[in-house]
């Protein structure tokens, strides 16, 4: 029993998973796709991504409401406890603001989460009707830190400054809030909504962390550009999830104006879908 597995008290199997997916910061920069149920993680895990996100916009479109805090906190994380159980690779989910107006119901929307076998978390600092102030905002963060083990864990603390809530240029209230962050224990800042390309840098030379942009969201920058230009890490959020729904309603359309079957085109073998998922 090493070290981290004797102080954080977990598993030795998802020590070892914590650990993989922390290496990953450390690179050159890598893409962690964002799955939605446990099919769309096995997938993605065979694609070969050495790491899975959840999606919490995807989860709930699956549900059929929308996006934005309508999945409660039990529903989403009986979700991603699925997605966790479905792959081998590391599981990163996506916690919203944390299910809770208090840092207390924070910390346990992250304690919930690592005993499901998540082995990082987003936290937004967003709630209806605006950014939490800072104050309160940190002691959300340092409140999920305190919950997961530090070694076992990677906190991905999300600031939604460059989707209004701040007057001005939002780039100074970026850096304030991503610094505050990560002195409060995040491990990485997650800055959705920023496009420009320079921006990206003066952040990634900002942030005492490393840095996690959204590809296919505001920005269709491609995700080997943007880790040239220093994103450690580039996820997808619902962009994959909105693809596949985006298939589903194009063949749909196809059946009802034609009849004809061209949907089909690229579709997965029924044989060989059923030999990836164990049948």
């Amino acid at each position: 029993m090493d070290t981290l597995e004797r102080d954080s008290g977990l598993p030795a199997h998802q020590v070892s998973k914590a650990e993989a997916f922390r290496a990953l910061h450390t690179g050159r920069g890598f893409v962690l796709p964002n799955a939605w149920d446990a099919g769309s993680a096995r997938i993605l895990e065979q694609v070969g991504f050495p790491a899975i996100a959840t999606t919490s916009a995807g989860i709930a479109w699956s549900l059929g409401v929308p996006d934005g805090g309508r999945v409660d906190r039990d529903t989403m994380l009986e979700h991603i406890g699925r997605i966790v159980r479905a792959v081998d690779v590391p599981v990163t989910a996506d916690l919203e603001a944390g299910y809770g107006d208090t840092p207390e119901e924070v910390a346990r929307t992250v304690a919930l989460a690592v005993e499901l076998g998540a082995v990082g978390g987003n936290l937004e600092d967003a709630r209806a009707g605006g950014l939490y102030g800072i104050g309160e905002a940190v002691d959300r963060v340092a409140a999920a830190r305190a919950a997961a083990p530090p070694g076992a864990f990677v906190l991905n603390a999300r600031t939604d400054t460059y989707f209004g809530g701040v007057s001005g240029d939002p780039f100074d209230a970026t850096v304030e809030r991503a610094t505050r962050y990560v002195e409060a224990g995040a491990d990485c800042v997650f800055v959705p909504g920023v496009v420009e390309e320079d921006t990206i840098r003066r952040l990634v030379a900002a942030i005492p962390a490393p840095l996690n942009v959204v590809a296919g969201l505001a920005s269709t920058v491609d995700t080997t550009t943007l880790m040239s230009l220093g994103a450690r890490r580039v996820s997808l959020g619902g962009s994959l999830a909105r693809a596949a729904l985006g298939l589903l309603e194009r063949a749909g359309r196809e059946l009802l104006d034609t009849g004809t079957l061209g949907f089909l085109d690229g579709a997965i073998g029924y044989a060989d879908l059923q030999r990836r998922f164990g049948g």
